[in-house]
């Protein structure tokens, strides 16, 4: 009897995750959880927002963002989630001061001064601050690129509990309310020249996942997120990468997929194993896989150009057994991310203004390194909805493109703000994270 009943409650928890799930999956298509979308490819099936827009039209609210940061912002309800770090005037003691690895080459000088690590809760409808906690203040031990900054980790959310992730200063869980749930400190990431981190988290059911990537020690790490306890960490042959992972079901089972210098690999979530990989990639391999009907689309666009599609039923070193769907060698991208939309792949050059368009199933352009007009330099990654796309460049500048295998422009808007961090798709509203300012974008 006693066994029986075991049985039974477990049945019952099982089933109460397999409808939690499933609630999460509807709920998160009216909203913007990942800094790429609810599908994790940046489209928003069920967002319709504003063509057009300048400094003074269409700006329901903007926020006057304190600190530096270039993480994208995440919107769950009536909240918008974002994160900044804040340089103090505190001097460290020269004792307090974090110990720099002599043996690593290094491109920037650490700062000797405290910064804070905060977390804000906006307003969706006012912008007006709902709650504000500071994660952590510490002396980083590194400095950053200069287009880069301490505050690049996108949070994430299940619609229940906030993840935040500030890399070398620490993991965060709070609820939605702000109050803090647990924390993880994981050590300080040493990044290739000292350029700076960005540890996305991802959320997956009870599991997070964070890519810890970095020149020794890299690593995949998966966590508990109710609790944060570690369940798994795989070590990976990689240096630093900047990306973020990717979670895939196929046939039964769930992928993690990680881009890297060396390779592209895919992880058994529930154990953390390795099942494939392909290579080689670039040198910083920052944009983040997508993945549609049974395939994986991996690229790379620093130096040289490369892009793979890979079958997620692959066993072993793909690229030795020629056994990828096709490879595709022009025009990826460097920082910015592909979009996925239909049977679309969408990714600028590098980080320039040249547009490419494959057929995700052929890996055959559509459309060639095509010159974007009025736009010069990118770090936000495209997104798309309501049949059209948001390209938006560092100056600011946001084209909107009909979904079209032509490039069809519909509007060029001027925003007068620097953007890095990529453009967030809710309902009727777009938000842009300034450098100076959050703005909301709606239409009147």
């Amino acid at each position: 009897m006693v066994r029986l009943t075991l049985l039974l409650t477990v049945a019952v928890l099982a089933a109460n995750r397999v409808h939690a799930q499933d609630d999460f999956a509807t709920a998160r298509l009216d909203n913007w959880h990942h800094w790429r979308g609810p599908q994790a490819n940046g489209t928003a099936p069920k967002a319709d927002p504003p063509i057009v827009w300048d400094r003074k039209t269409n700006i329901q609210w903007k926020t006057p963002l304190p600190g530096r940061g270039s993480a994208t912002p995440i919107v769950w309800g009536d909240q918008v989630f974002v994160v900044t770090a804040i340089k103090t005037d505190r001097v460290a003691a020269p004792a307090d001061l974090p110990k720099v690895d002599p043996t690593l080459e290094r491109k920037t000088t650490p700062p000797n001064t405290y910064y804070q690590f905060v977390v804000f809760s906006l307003d969706r409808h006012t912008g007006k601050l709902r709650w504000r906690r500071q994660a952590a203040e510490k002396v980083p031990h590194e400095g950053h690129h200069g287009s880069h900054s301490y505050a690049a980790g996108s949070p994430t959310t299940d619609g229940k509990r906030l993840y935040v992730s500030f890399g070398s200063f620490g993991i965060f869980c709070y609820d939605l309310d702000g109050k803090l749930q647990w924390r993880r400190d994981f050590g300080r990431l040493i990044t290739r020249l000292g350029w700076g981190e960005a540890v996305t988290p991802v959320i997956h059911g009870d599991r997070l996942l964070l890519n810890w990537d970095q020149e020794k020690d890299a690593a995949l790490i998966c966590l508990d997120a109710r609790t944060g306890k570690t369940l798994w960490r795989t070590p990976r042959d990689e240096v630093t990468s900047w990306n973020t992972p990717l979670v895939v079901e196929h046939k039964g089972r769930t992928q993690v997929v990680v881009n890297g210098t060396n390779r592209a690999r895919g992880y058994d979530l529930a154990t953390g194993r390795e099942l494939w990989q392909c290579g080689p990639m670039t040198v910083n391999a920052i944009p983040s896989p997508v993945a549609a009907d049974g395939v994986v689309y991996c690229m790379a666009g620093y130096g040289t150009s490369t892009a793979f599609a890979v079958p997620l039923d692959s066993v072993g070193d793909v690229s030795a057994a020629n056994a990828f769907a096709w490879r595709y060698r022009k025009g990826t991208p460097y920082v910015p991310s592909p979009l996925l939309v239909n049977d679309r792949l969408i990714f600028t050059q590098a980080n320039v203004a040249l547009l490419t368009i494959l057929d995700r199933k052929t890996g055959q352009p559509i459309l060639d390194r095509e010159r974007l007009p009025g736009q010069q330099s990118f770090y936000a990654s495209p997104a798309a909805a309501a049949g059209r796309i948001y390209l938006v460049d560092r100056a600011g500048t946001a084209l909107v493109l009909k979904q079209s295998d032509q490039l069809e422009v519909l509007a060029t808007n001027e925003l007068g703000d620097r953007v890095d961090a990529s453009p967030v798709l809710v309902g009727r509203q777009l938000f842009l994270r300034g450098e100076n300012f959050l703005y909301c974008i709606a239409a009147d």
